[in-house]
């Protein structure tokens, strides 16, 4: 039987780059595998992947992301998957789609109506909006991932560790146990989108593991930093998504009695964004935290929804300079505390200097 290589894209509101990483580097225990540079997944990158792919890969894992109608579809010209995976369907960009989940699960379907019959297609159960995307003529096959919805590969018994998270799957009618070394609910999704097509590539549940142990961890997306004394920083600078839930989660679950998020504004949203930014803040209003600190004139919003669903005024601070923000947040570096940076289009690179300068002073 001739072996016919993977070329696998990942697409999704959020979580590609993780999955991607952690399905590379399980790939990589015996395969040589060509995978995208960090993010870049537009229409650049990926030409220049093109150029770089050569007969020596016997695997290809790439991102592919998606700002506009018709990404995804030139992408799939470039580089035809015959393996897909859709992470979820969220509102990223929305604002690029005249405020329609609909056209963003439109969009994403193009990766569907782009791979070829024989393709494989790997879809989240879990995901809300995933029910919106659209198969056309798609006649290859499609497995589900998923925790709280059965699935093909749903996942149990999830647990935080102090190292990351562990949970269960089923391979080949035996319960296995899997660990990661990063932190959330939401990385077990991006966990089991990588086992599963491991596990249908023929690779091991320890070849599995291995993988996961050591899969490179991108850059400020949910990654957590502890001061020497003991102040826990929870970086998620990186991230432009509007939903919080990943990052709320995981600060949650820190272990520490004082919860702080510093957000920067929403990026794209366009006639929505002041209303998007308002829900955001009627949401954190009842997520328990502490003190809620909002960079940049839109973010002024997110603190102005929770206010009006109740958060005291008090423990609001809308900041405008990043040196004020560093002066106010020395204050909250203490032992019982956890601070979740999110960062935004605009807001994004200043938190992320910002978690750096902490660190440099007080790590």
């Amino acid at each position: 039987m001739t072996f016919k290589r993977p070329i696998i894209a990942i697409t999704g509101s959020a979580g590609k780059t993780t999955t991607k990483e952690m399905l590379a580097a399980i790939l990589q225990r015996k395969w040589k595998v060509f995978k995208s540079y960090q993010n870049g997944n537009n229409l650049w990158y990926t030409k220049q992947y093109k150029k770089q792919i050569n007969s020596l890969h016997e695997a290809i894992v790439l991102e592919y992301g998606l700002k506009r109608a018709g990404d995804i579809k030139r992408l799939c010209q470039l580089l035809k998957p015959n393996i897909g995976m859709i992470t979820n369907v969220g509102r990223a960009h929305i604002g690029n789609f005249n405020g329609r989940i609909k056209g963003i699960a439109s969009a994403k379907s193009e990766l569907i109506q782009n791979m070829p019959a024989e393709g494989t297609l790997y879809i989240n159960k879990d995901d809300v909006h995933s029910k919106l995307l659209t198969y056309g003529g798609f006649k290859g096959k499609i497995l589900s991932i998923g925790i709280k919805n059965k699935a093909d590969y749903q996942a149990t018994r999830v647990q935080y560790t102090r190292a990351g998270m562990r949970f269960q799957l089923r391979l080949n009618g035996k319960l296995q146990s899997f660990a990661i070394p990063v932190p959330g609910l939401y990385n077990v999704y991006n966990a089991i989108f990588a086992v599963a097509a491991a596990h249908r590539l023929g690779f091991t549940a320890n070849q599995i593991q291995s993988g996961l142990m050591q899969f490179e961890k991108p850059y400020a997306r949910l990654t957590q930093h502890r001061l020497s004394n003991g102040c826990l920083l929870i970086n998620d600078s990186f991230n432009t998504k509007p939903e919080l839930h990943a990052a709320v989660d995981v600060l949650h679950h820190s272990g520490k009695n004082r919860k702080i998020a510093v957000l920067g504004s929403i990026a794209d949203m366009g006639k929505q964004r002041r209303a998007m930014h308002r829900a955001t803040g009627r949401w954190l209003a009842r997520q328990n935290l502490n003190y809620l600190y909002t960079f940049g004139p839109h973010a002024r919003n997110i603190g102005l929804g929770a206010i009006d669903a109740g958060f005291s005024s008090a423990k609001v601070c809308n900041v405008t300079s990043m040196r004020k923000l560093k002066i106010k947040l020395m204050s909250e570096l203490k032992p019982d505390s956890a601070i979740l940076f999110k960062g935004a289009t605009g807001g994004k690179v200043v938190l992320m200097h910002l978690v750096e300068d902490i660190l440099r002073e007080r790590g």
